[in-house]
């Protein structure tokens, strides 16, 4: 069959294979065997698989099967700045590192794989201000899809948002897992985001940081531990 996926995390498994860790439209999650190596073939689909790339192959999923092998390999969707452009392609790594500890399990999510596509597509076309914000707009977005975005609709002029609860309050909790005033606002603004709108929002490197931290925090508590990304520090230093 044919699969439609997007490439996240390529894996040494022997001097001869590489796993790779993809997400598909039609199945969720997958693991290819790649060839390792420095000869052509294996040059040729390193090239066609780097973080964030839109594929297409055919494969043969098999029940049991955890593995797949793929053939006639192709670029789904041609991409013509997200691997040259080095700010473009840390966030890559970075997007692509995050989506690999998240989409852990259960099957094929249509609308998953569409948001996640039409993601990629705009980050590649993306200009300066647009990409400085891009993975900011980006979790946001993700959290709403799997259904942790905060509770918007309890912020009031004021308010803290405590992070265990997903909830604005007036008072602090009891935990220390909650925001100070100014940074509950500026969660609140975040839910207004948009892919479209994402570059008339302005940050400095700390601004920016400082909410980075914050929803990777928000995801830890929420869904999966983010504490060991090892690309943050390096996008950190970038943007």
């Amino acid at each position: 069959m044919n699969l439609h996926f997007i490439a996240l995390k390529a894996t040494k498994h022997s001097d001869s294979q590489i796993i790779l860790t993809a997400y598909s439209r039609e199945l969720g999650r997958v693991a290819f065997a790649l060839p390792a190596g420095t000869g052509k073939s294996a040059a040729r689909m390193r090239a066609l698989t780097m973080p964030l790339s839109l594929v297409e192959c055919a494969s043969d999923p098999r029940p049991g099967r955890e593995i797949l092998p793929m053939r006639q390999v192709v670029q789904s969707i041609p991409l013509a700045e997200l691997h040259s452009d080095p700010f473009k392609q840390m966030i890559a790594m970075f997007v692509a590192e995050v989506l690999a500890a998240v989409l852990q399990s259960g099957g094929a999510d249509e609308g998953m794989y569409e948001f996640l596509e039409a993601a990629v597509r705009i980050l590649d076309g993306a200009d300066s201000r647009q990409t400085a914000n891009f993975h900011i707009c980006f979790l946001y977005n993700l959290g709403r899809r799997l259904g942790i975005e905060p509770d918007v609709s309890t912020y009031t002029q004021g308010s803290l948002l405590d992070m265990e609860d997903g909830t604005w309050r007036m008072t602090a909790p009891l935990h220390r897992r909650y925001l100070g005033e100014e940074a509950s606002l500026l969660a609140w603004r975040l839910s207004r985001m948009t892919f479209a709108n994402m570059h008339r929002f302005r940050f400095n490197r700390m601004e920016r940081n400082a909410i980075l931290d914050g929803i990777l925090e928000y995801f830890s508590i929420h869904y999966v531990s983010m504490r060991r990304l090892h690309s943050l520090d390096i996008l950190r230093s970038l943007l």
